[in-house]
C-alpha cells in the first residue's frame, strides 16, 4: 500500500512544528496537499474518529495510545502507522527546510511490515533456585514462597536460622555448575557440611549433644569448633542427617528461574540469560529482580533473531580454526564451537546482532528484520529524501531507548538538522558494513550510530573496526571525510557536535537504485560497484588492515608442492584447482580472509593479503601457482607435480626402506609399473641365486 492509498493525519502540534503541506504533496506525488491539523489530539480528535479507516498514518507518537483507543472503539481502523515528525524534524532550527526529511519518514511509514520471523518458546512453572548467603537467601525465599516454588542453596558456613516451618527445601553447599535459560536451568552443588539440611528434622538433638556448641540453629557444624566427638551423629540416630564421612556429596536439579545473591555472579557473561537475576547484596536491585521473577510463570515467546547458513561458515575445517568473530563478539555466550561450524543457542540469544555484523561471509544474518527488509527501509528513506531535493543526508541509526533521549533533546531546542534522518532499529549492532556502504551508495553522506553511554565502549570494541574498514574504502575511492561513526546520545555536547558540526563528508553524485539482499557479500559488491563507478578517485585495489573480511592469498611458489590441501579446506570455494593441469586458482571476491588455508598448508606456503580488489579480474579465477607434470619413468603416465615428487624423494632418500638399489626409483613410477618393477627385480634375484 502506497502513501496515495493511505490516509494522512498530520499535526503541527499547536503550530510549533511547521509542516508545508504543498511541498509534501509535491515531494510524495500526493496530488492534493494533505490537511495539517494543529490540535489533532484534542479539539480536532473528532476528525480522526470520524474519518480514520483502513491503515492510516498518524504523525504523532506522543498520543499513540489515545488514537489506538479511539480507533478500537470505532472498529474501522485495522492498523495505525505512527511516525514522529515533531521531534524528528519539526522541533528544529531548520524545521522549515525539513520537507525532504519529513517526506522520507512518511514514505517509510507506508512500507508494509516485514514478514514474521520464527519464534523461540520458553515455559516456566515457577521453580525458583535461590543461591547465596543463608541470611539473605532465606529472607528472599520468605518473600516469594507464596508465589513461586522455592529451593534454597545456602553457600556460607552459618550465621543464619532456618525458618520454623519447612515451606521449601533448603540445602547447604557450594554451587559447582550452573547453565541454561528461562525454564531450563541446570544447577549442581556439593554438600560440604556434615549435616544434610534436607534430611534434618530440626529436632535439636544434635544441638544439645554437641559438647563444643559447634552446632547452632542453622543446623550446620562449625568445623573450626568441632573436635570430632561425633556426639551429634549418635544423637541424630536413624534420621541419618549427620554424616562426617558422606561419600555422595554431589546434588543437582533443574529450575525455571535463578536468583543469585552471591557477591560475584555465577554466570559472568555481560548479558545474562533470561530468568537469571544476580542483584548481589543491592536491596533495590533485589526488589526489582523479585518483581520480575514473580511474573515469569507461564509460556513466553521471543523472535528467533538470527539465521545461520552452515555451508559458508568460515569457523573451521578439519580442526583447523579460522574465523571466530561471532564467538568472541557474543555477550550472551550463545555461540559456541560445533565441529567445523558454530552452534547458536536461540534461547540464549538476546538479539543484539553483533555476531551478524562481524561475520565475514554472511553465514550468520539478522532476521528481525532481515538485511533485505532493513535495506528496503533505508533505500526508501534516502531515495525519497533525494527526490524531494534533500542533499548530503546523515542516516542516524538508533534504538528505542535512544529515540526517547533524542526526543528530550528536541524538546530542549536540540532537534535534528534537516539533513539528519533518524532510523529506529531493534538492535543497532545488527546494522553492519554491508548496509552502511549501501547507504552511501543510496546517497547518504554519512551513517551515525547513536548509542547510550553504557553501550558506547562495547559498540566501539565490536564494530568500531568495521567502521574503520568502511571509511578506509570510501576515502580510498576519493569520498573524503569520516562517513561512519558512533555518538553517545547521553552526552548533549558530543551529540550536538556530531550532528551540527560544519564538516561534511563527500557523498556520491548519483544515488544507486539497487536493492539490498539477505546475502551480505552480494549487497557489499553492489555497493562497491556503484561507489567505484562514481568515485572521484576510481581506485581498484585498496589495502586494508589485517582482520578485514576482504583480500587475497599469496602463494610461495618455491615452497608450494601443489598438494591442493588448501582447495579442500576453503569454506567459501574461493580456492580452486583445475582438471586439465596442476594449477592453483583464486576467486578473490569470495575470500573472507579466514586463514584456514594458511593453517592447512603443510609447506607453510600461503599468507594472507588483506585488501579490496574492485577490478574485474577479482571476480574470475586467477592462477596463483602451477606446476610441471612428473611422468612415470616407465610408462609416461602422469604421476603428480615435479615439486611434489621431488619433495617426497628428498624426505625418503635416507630411509632404510629405500636403501636397496632401484628402490627409490619405484617412487617415480605409477602404481602398476611399481608392481611390475618389483616382480622383475625379485625374479632376477632368484635367477642369480640359482
Amino acid at each position: 500500500m502506497s502513501l496515495t492509498d493511505r490516509q494522512l493525519f498530520l499535526c503541527s502540534c499547536n503550530g510549533t512544528a511547521p509542516i508545508d503541506a504543498a511541498a509534501l504533496a509535491r515531494a510524495l506525488d500526493l496530488g492534493e496537499p494533505p490537511v495539517v491539523h494543529s490540535m489533532l489530539c484534542q479539539r480536532e480528535l473528532a476528525s480522526f474518529a470520524d474519518h480514520a479507516s483502513g491503515e492510516p498514518i498518524v504523525a504523532c507518537t506522543q498520543e499513540a495510545h489515545l488514537f489506538e483507543e479511539i480507533a478500537g472503539e470505532r472498529a474501522k481502523t485495522q492498523t495505525i502507522r505512527f511516525v514522529n515528525l515533531r521531534e524528528a524534524g519539526g522541533w528544529s532550527p531548520e524545521a522549515r527546510g525539513a520537507t525532504p526529511k519529513l517526506a522520507a519518514l512518511l514514505a517509510q511509514a507506508a512500507l508494509p511490515d516485514p514478514p514474521p520471523v520464527p519464534v523461540v518458546s520458553y515455559e516456566s512453572s515457577g521453580e525458583l533456585l535461590i543461591v547465596g548467603p543463608g541470611r539473605e537467601a532465606l529472607r528472599w525465599a520468605e518473600l516469594v514462597k507464596e508465589r513461586l516454588s522455592v529451593t534454597v542453596v545456602v553457600t556460607d558456613r552459618g550465621g543464619f536460622e532456618l525458618p520454623v516451618e519447612r515451606s521449601y527445601p533448603v540445602y547447604s553447599g557450594s554451587l559447582t555448575a550452573l547453565s541454561g535459560w528461562l525454564g531450563s536451568f541446570e544447577a549442581a552443588w556439593s554438600q560440604d557440611n556434615p549435616i544434610d539440611l534436607d534430611l534434618c528434622t530440626r529436632c535439636n538433638a544434635c544441638v544439645h549433644a554437641c559438647p563444643e556448641q559447634a552446632i547452632g540453629f542453622d543446623y550446620q557444624v562449625d568445623l573450626d569448633k568441632c573436635r570430632d566427638h561425633r556426639a551429634c551423629v549418635s544423637a541424630c540416630g536413624a534420621v541419618g542427617a549427620v554424616d562426617f564421612d558422606r561419600q555422595d556429596r554431589a546434588r543437582s536439579d533443574r529450575f525455571d528461574l535463578v536468583l543469585d545473591l552471591g557477591d560475584v555472579p555465577r554466570l559472568d557473561m555481560p548479558v545474562k540469560p533470561q530468568g537469571y537475576f544476580a542483584p548481589g547484596r543491592d536491596p533495590v536491585a533485589g526488589m526489582k529482580a523479585l518483581a520480575e521473577l514473580v511474573s515469569l510463570t507461564g509460556e513466553f515467546e521471543k523472535p528467533r533473531f538470527f539465521a545461520y547458513k552452515a555451508s559458508i561458515c568460515a569457523h573451521s575445517r578439519s580442526r583447523k580454526e579460522g574465523c571466530r568473530n561471532c564467538i568472541d563478539a557474543c555477550d550472551t555466550r550463545a555461540i559456541r564451537e560445533d565441529g567445523d561450524h558454530v552452534l547458536v543457542e536461540p534461547h540464549l540469544c538476546m538479539g543484539c546482532g553483533t555476531c551478524t555484523s562481524v561475520c565475514p561471509s554472511g553465514a550468520l544474518t539478522y532476521a528481525y528484520p532481515s538485511p533485505g527488509e532493513l535495506g528496503k527501509r533505508m533505500r526508501t528513506l534516502l531515495g525519497t529524501y533525494g527526490r524531494a531535493g534533500g542533499r548530503d543526508a546523515t542516516l542516524l541509526i538508533h534504538g528505542r531507548s535512544s529515540a526517547e533521549v533524542l526526543a528530550r533533546h528536541a524538546r530542549r531546542g536540540l532537534g535534528l538538522p534537516a539533513r539528519v534522518i533518524p532510523l529506529e532499529v531493534h538492535a543497532i549492532d545488527s546494522v553492519g558494513l554491508d548496509l552502511w556502504l549501501a547507504a552511501l551508495a543510496w546517497g547518504a553522506a554519512e551513517v551515525i550510530a547513536a548509542v547510550r553511554g553504557e553501550d558506547l565502549a562495547r559498540f566501539e570494541t565490536t564494530l568500531g573496526f568495521q567502521m574503520r574498514i568502511g571509511d578506509t574504502i570510501a576515502q580510498a575511492l576519493g569520498y573524503q571525510g569520516q562517513h561512519f561513526r558512533v555518538v553517545d546520545v547521553d552526552d548533549p555536547t558530543a551529540l550536538d557536535r556530531a550532528l551540527w558540526g560544519a564538516e561534511r563528508p563527500l557523498a556520491v553524485r548519483d544515488a544507486a537504485t539497487f536493492a539490498a539482499t539477505d546475502d551480505k557479500r552480494t549487497t557489499l559488491y553492489f555497493a562497491f560497484d556503484h561507489l567505484l563507478r562514481h568515485a572521484p578517485v576510481p581506485t581498484t585495489r585498496i589495502p586494508l588492515p589485517a582482520g578485514a573480511p576482504f583480500g587475497a592469498i599469496a602463494v610461495d611458489a618455491d615452497k608450494c608442492t601443489m598438494c591442493l590441501a588448501c582447495v579442500g579446506s576453503c569454506p567459501e570455494g574461493a580456492i580452486l584447482d583445475t582438471a586439465e593441469r596442476p594449477a592453483l586458482r583464486l576467486i578473490e571476491t569470495k575470500c573472507v580472509q579466514c586463514g584456514i588455508c594458511a593453517k592447512t598448508c603443510p609447506e607453510g606456503a600461503i599468507s594472507l593479503v588483506p585488501r579490496l580488489d574492485l577490478g574485474p579480474e577479482a571476480r574470475a579465477p586467477r592462477v596463483l601457482n602451477e606446476a610441471a607434470i612428473f611422468a612415470c619413468i616407465r610408462c609416461g603416465k602422469p604421476l603428480g607435480t615435479e615439486k611434489m615428487i621431488e619433495a617426497m624423494l628428498g624426505r625418503l632418500a635416507g630411509h632404510s626402506m629405500f636403501a636397496a638399489p632401484g628402490a627409490l626409483d619405484r617412487l617415480k613410477m605409477c602404481a602398476d609399473c611399481r608392481v611390475v618393477d618389483l616382480v622383475t627385480h625379485e625374479r632376477s634375484a632368484d635367477i642369480r641365486d640359482l
